[in-house]
Order: structure tokens, then sequence, then C-alpha cells
């Protein structure tokens, strides 16, 4: 675990410049708008340690797949969201010596993601090897208020020497892949051309055909002063710059402005792109950089305004969930339904920028709350209009009638993963989809989602759990053979508890959606059935059966539900005993020893407890974690948020909030080292689950919002808003009373510690804290 960022309530801060931490920093201090984004590297020259990383959503190359035993099915690719062109770059020389942080001595560094405005800030003081000094200060942002657009303000003080300061700004497209499979390099140079302050590169993808154009314009001060210059053009193969000498005297300060865009095929027509750019870097560079900082500022403002959570008492607390929401909305904006949320979003290559399962089950609650329906609705379309691909991808397992396997990892709908224990058999990925589902209306009351696009989903889903399952004349019941749950530490088991409890549920869901979606419309209910060639009769009496005749393991003993067939005759040991050298497990042992012992990657059994809450009492969500908890590694980053729920609502304080510092500072405090491969975008919305859903105890039941808040003892207290149905509310936590404030223009029903409060428009009411006795 690193401790070497500064805590502050709205800022992430380092001070000093220590290489070894430096990739690591560029994944935290990361910058996005939802449409691109970028790793925090440096403008300037640097040869040391880096993982240069600028990216655009939606736009991937199929990496041919790298696997020593093909097996049938294996998809032939794994999607890769591009290392896109550097955009940000500006190489600087003072009398012909480069400024690189690597060759020259550091002093006063400091770096600044500042939370609040979107802005990211770097400062220091630069010795080069010839003597002279210079002062660096530079701030840069990926605009939310023109989403295709960057800016940089780059400065630089002459301290000690008169002299020329050469400057080159350049766009530079000949970038690859560090996890490329083969080497390979994706993108091919379609144009390019260099004016007198302006430079455009246009590229173009191998295999998927995106192209995309980067543009800059240039602007130079000096002194605060606008100047002329003389630039030289300097084009490269996928490269293009200009080169500038600025002479200057000591204390002088040069201030390079440089604006930025980058603009897609997906979203222009190729033959536009170019003239396109040139009107965005005019339009950006017109309003000016003050201009575009205060639009950046205001829109941020607009995402505070609804996704803050405020706690008093812990700084650090404070300053990681703000760090996991900021993260959080500069990756997904939802205007897109083209676009999903990639489990490193734009801070590093690892997991291929692709779509998971971590979607469905941890980001879309944070979505729902804190964000326009429709935002939440786009990632349910995203999958919907990716059903006839998992059609696709069930077909090719010999899965027949339209059933659907959705893909463990997708960036347009076909299956791009190829480890046969998560490809073939971590199924419960389609459960994820189908709650998803039911998790948006509970929420939004949006019924009507069903018949326009949920129902063609639940069945195809259903419908390959139909087919996935098997009779057994054994047990005289069915079972799920061959499965991989969350729990990635356990491959190719039988009656997994939590993906035969998915589709058990799955099937019941889609039962009752073809019910709700035949009162709502008959004559839309007959057409959709027609174009699905749905039986009703017959498929809905057979998933009936199965409801009734699946199987389900349990211990009687424990009184627990079995993680899956044979987890007991594993050696039941508890992760307390492990020796420290030992973790984590899949850096220090071999896979088949973790494959025999009884310890839990993640949260599994307790991941359907989480899901499906109301269906058990306290007793029973009590044994079940007391039993998994304590042989659970927590090595995935999805893991401590389930933990931590679940313990606030059983009560173990303590252990919630030490959950919740795992998840919440997790990159910030490296804690499995690995955040110089980027940030765990998708878990930190896990961290957001932790403090609404367990400090706070939020569940929607019966359509109406409910809380039975724990206070962590380290807060003076918490506050957040919640939007839901139409209302905004805010909801503040003390040690005295739990306040919730209708901001809304109408009223609505809350309960508190199961009480009912009716709360009138823009009115508050103040419950007492913690339920009665």
């Amino acid at each position: 675990m690193k401790n070497y960022i500064k805590t502050d309530e709205w800022s992430i801060i380092e001070e000093g410049f220590d290489p070894a931490l430096n990739k690591i920093s560029e994944s935290i201090f990361s910058l996005g708008n939802g449409r691109m984004g970028q790793r925090a590297n440096f403008e300037e020259t640097y040869t040391g340690e880096t993982l240069p990383g600028n990216y655009i959503a939606g736009v991937y190359y199929p990496d041919k797949t790298r696997v020593g035993w093909w097996k049938n099915g294996y998809p032939e690719y794994f999607a890769k969201v591009l290392n896109a062109a550097n955009w940000i770059g500006i190489n600087i020389r003072i009398d012909n010596e480069t400024l690189d942080l690597n060759t020259c001595t550091v002093t006063n560094f400091r770096r600044v993601l500042n939370m609040r405005e979107g802005i990211l800030q770097r400062s220091f003081t630069g010795e080069l090897k010839n003597g002279k000094q210079v002062q660096v200060n530079s701030l840069r942002f990926c605009s939310l208020a023109d989403d295709e657009a960057g800016a940089i303000r780059y400065s630089i003080k002459a301290l000690n020497f008169d002299g020329i300061i050469s400057i080159t700004p350049f766009i530079d497209g000949d970038v690859k892949n560090q996890d490329s499979n083969y080497d390979e390099k994706f993108w091919d140079e379609v144009q390019k051309e260099t004016g007198h302050d302006t430079g455009f590169l246009t590229l173009k993808t191998k295999k998927t055909g995106f192209e995309v154009c980067t543009g800059m314009k240039v602007d130079l001060f000096l002194n605060g002063d606008k100047i002329k210059f003389i630039s030289k053009s300097v084009e490269k193969k996928k490269y293009c710059g200009f080169d500038i000498l600025v002479p200057v005297v000591i204390n002088q300060t040069l201030e390079i402005y440089k604006y930025a865009a980058n603009l897609s095929s997906e979203n222009h027509p190729k033959e536009h792109l170019l003239k396109n750019c040139k009107n965005v870097i005019e339009k950006i560079a017109l309003k000016g950089f003050d201009a575009m900082r205060k639009e950046q500022a205001d829109a941020w403002a607009k995402k505070w305004e609804y996704g803050d959570i405020v706690i008093d008492g812990d700084v650090s607390a404070q300053q990681a969930i703000r760090f996991n929401i900021f993260q959080l909305n500069q990756t997904y904006t939802g205007q897109d339904a083209r676009l999903n949320i990639g489990p490193k979003g734009f801070t590093g290559e690892k997991y291929g920028g692709s779509t998971y399962w971590d979607t469905e089950a941890y980001c879309v609650p944070f979505y729902l709350a804190t964000a326009d329906a429709q935002v939440t609705k786009n990632l349910l379309i995203y999958r919907y209009n990716h059903l006839a691909k998992a059609i696709e991808n069930a077909a090719k397992l010999g899965f027949k009638n339209g059933a659907a396997l959705y893909p463990m990892v997708t960036m347009n709908g076909e299956e791009c993963h190829n480890e046969w224990e998560i490809t073939f058999e971590e199924i419960h990925r389609n459960g994820a989809i189908a709650f998803a589902i039911f998790n948006y209306i509970r929420y939004t009351g949006d019924g009507a989602y069903l018949q326009e696009y949920g129902l063609e989903v639940l069945i195809a889903i259903s419908r390959f759990w139909a087919q996935r399952i098997t009779w057994s004349d054994n047990r005289r019941q069915y079972v799920m053979l061959g499965v991989t749950g969350p729990n990635e530490y356990e491959n190719n088991v039988n009656n997994n508890w939590y993906t035969s409890k998915m589709a058990n549920w799955c099937l019941g869901y889609t039962i009752e959606a073809l019910s709700t979606v035949e009162k709502a419309d008959s004559v839309i209910f007959k057409q959709l059935l027609s174009k699905v060639e749905f039986n009703y009769k017959e498929e809905t009496n057979h998933w009936q059966n199965i409801i009734d005749h699946l199987y389900l393991p349990e211990d009687k003993e424990f009184g627990i539900f079995l993680q899956q067939d044979g987890y007991l005759d594993k050696e039941q040991t508890l992760v307390k005993d492990l020796a420290a050298t030992d973790r984590p497990l899949n850096q220090k042992w071999s896979w088949d020893r973790i494959l025999r012992s009884c310890y839990i990657k993640q949260a599994d059994v307790l991941q359907g407890l989480y899901f499906f809450e109301d269906e058990f009492n306290i007793e029973t969500l009590a044994r079940n974690y007391n039993f998994y908890e304590p042989r659970t590694v927590h090595e995935s980053s999805l893991s401590p948020c389930v933990h931590c729920i679940l313990a606030a609502k059983l009560g173990h304080g303590d252990k919630a909030y030490e959950f919740y510092l795992r998840t919440a500072r997790l990159d910030l405090d490296d804690y499995n080292n690995d955040t110089e491969d980027g940030c765990h975008i998708t878990s930190m919305a896990g961290t957001w689950m932790s403090v609404v859903e367990g400090f706070a105890g939020m569940r929607i039941r019966n359509g109406t919002l409910t809380f039975s808040p724990f206070l962590p003892e380290k807060w003076i207290s918490f506050a957040f808003n919640i939007s839901f149905r139409g209302c905004v509310f805010n909801i503040k936590i003390t040690r005295g009373s739990v306040i919730i404030t209708n901001q809304s223009l109408t009223s609505a029903e809350v309960f508190v510690y199961n009480k009912c409060y009716d709360i009138g428009p823009n009115e508050m009411i103040e419950a007492p804290y913690g339920a009665p006795k």
C-alpha cells in the first residue's frame, strides 16, 4: 500500500517527484469527459518509466486472440480501446537541451487534480545539465462543455538565464498499446497538414476502419502579451508539429496555449472529419482558454450539485469518495447509448476498455440515483442493441431458439474473452443484465421499458437458462453443471448457488414481465411474441417447472447456502490464518493451489444475498456472511463494497468501515499494487454503494425510498442527494437525527427506520437517528 497522496477534500495532491510512482500517478490523475480521456502523462518529453495513454470512446481494434490451446467457441479476437494520437505534446528545449524530468534536477514538484472543476495542474522547477533553471506551470482539461475538445496552458519562466526557448507543439499518432498481443501498431495514417499555428492528423484503425482526426492550434504569450511567431513545420510518419523559437530574458514567462480536438467517424462522416475538426478548433480557440475553463467549472458544478457526498469529520474518506465519483462522471456521461463503461475507463489499457457485467451489477445503482434516468436507460439500451449478437454468441455454443448469452467482454456485442473458464462458464453475467432491467424499473417506475426493450432481452436470456440446465435423474431435480461463479478462484464447478439463483429468479421475473406487458398493451404483447416466435404456454410452463425443481445447494448443519457442490470438502482454513507472505494469492500461489483452496476471490453467495436481500431474514444473512466473509481474500476490486453493505446491515460497523476504506482508497493508496495499469473505475461505483446503500441503508421497497442509516464512528455526519422518480432529496445523517429535504415541487413518502414520513414540496423532516429499540 502506498501513502503518498496528500489528503484534501476537493483535490488529489502529489508533492515531490518520485519516478518510481509516476505510472501510478498517471492513472490517478487521469482526465476524461465521456467522449475521450487520457492518462496524466507530461506534456514535455519524458524518457523515464511511463504508460502513454489517450483514448477515444467507442474506437477499438480486434487484436487477434493469443492462446496456447484453441477451443471451439473461442472468439477470434480481443477488442481493445486503442491508445490514440497524443495531442498534449509540447517538447521544450532550452538552448538546445531538452527539458526532461528524467534527466534534469527536479524541485518543487506538485501535481494537483482539482476534482471540483475537472482540471489537472502541475508545477515544478527544473535545472538542466547546462545549469539553466526554469519554472513550469501547466493546466489542462478535457472539456465537458465541448466534449470533443481539450485545452492546455503551459508556462515556462526563465529563472537564471537569457536565451532561446524552443517549443514544438505536436500530435503524435505513431503510438501502440502496451498490451498488444503481437506487438502490433493499430493505426494507419490517412492524411495530415500543418499550418503556421495549426496541425491536423487523421488516422484510421486497421481492420475496424474507424477514423479519428486530431487537431491543434497554438497561441503564445510573453509576460502576458500575445506575440507573433515564426514556425517551421515538422512532419514525420503519423506525426505533425512545428518548431518555434522564442528569445527570453531572465524572469520572463512564456505561456503556450494549446487547443485540441478529437473527432471520430463514429460521430462524423469520414469525408467531413478534417473540415469538422477545423471548425471545432476554430470555435474553441475563438472562445479562449479562460472561457473554456469557466464552462468546465460550471459543468462540473452541476454534476457535483446532484452527485456529491459530503462527509464531515474524515478528510481521507471525503477525498476518497469524491475521487471515485469524479472518475465515474468523467468516464461515462450517458449521452450516447453506443458507449459503456470499461473497468479502467480512460485511465489505462487493462481489460481492453471493454464492457463487463460490472456495469449492470455495480454502476447502474450509481447512475440511477445521481443522474437523469435516461443515463441508465442508455446503459440498458446498449445491451438491447447487442441482443442479436448475444443470440449469435449462444448459437456458437450450441444453443437454439433465440437463446441469448451476453458476452463476458465486448465492444460490439460479440464475445471477445478467451479464457475457457470465463468465456464458457461465467454465465452468471446473463443474470446481472436481467437484474439491471428489474433494478431500473424498480427505481424509476418506467414500466414502459419492458414493452419497449426489456421483455425481449428477458425472453432471450430465459431461453438460455432453460437450455443450460440439466435434468438429474439422480437428484430428481434440475442442476447447473460446469460453471464459474463470481468467485473466479473456482472453475468448472457444479451448482454454483449464485448462478443457479440468478437463473431461477430470471425465469420467474420473465414470466412476471410477460404478464405485465400483456396487461399493459395486448397488441404490443402479441407483436412481440410473434417477433421472437414465443410459444407462451409451452415455454412458460417449462420455465415454471425449472423454477419449482432447480437444485440450490445448501448445508443444513451450517445453515448456509453452499457456494457449490463439494465446497465443504475443501480444507476450511480462514484468511486470518494465511501468512502475509502468501498474499495476494494470485501473485504468490500456483493456480492449482488456489483452485483446491477454500479461499474466495470476491462475493459469490453474498453477491446473491445482496441482490435478493428482501427474500431472506436477518438470521440467514448473518449465517452466510459470518461463514463466507472470513474465507474471502477480496482480491477483486468488486468485493469490498458488497461486504460493506451487508456488514452495515448486520450491525458490524467497524468491519463495514474497513471495507469502505478499502474500496474507496483502492487506487489512491494502491492497495493491490496494480494502479499503474489504470484505476478500477467500475468498482468505484461500489464505493458510492457502500455509503448510500451501506451506511445510509437506502433501499427501494414498494416503489418508495427507505433508509436505515448507520453513522461510522469517525464521521460527525454525512450527506448526499438522491434523484428518485422526479424528486430530488437531500439526506443528512448526524449523531442525533436523519434530516431529509425534499428539493422538488411534488410531495413524496419516505421511510426512515420503517416509519413513514410524508414530505411536502421544498419541505424538510427530521427523524431521530437510530432504529427503535
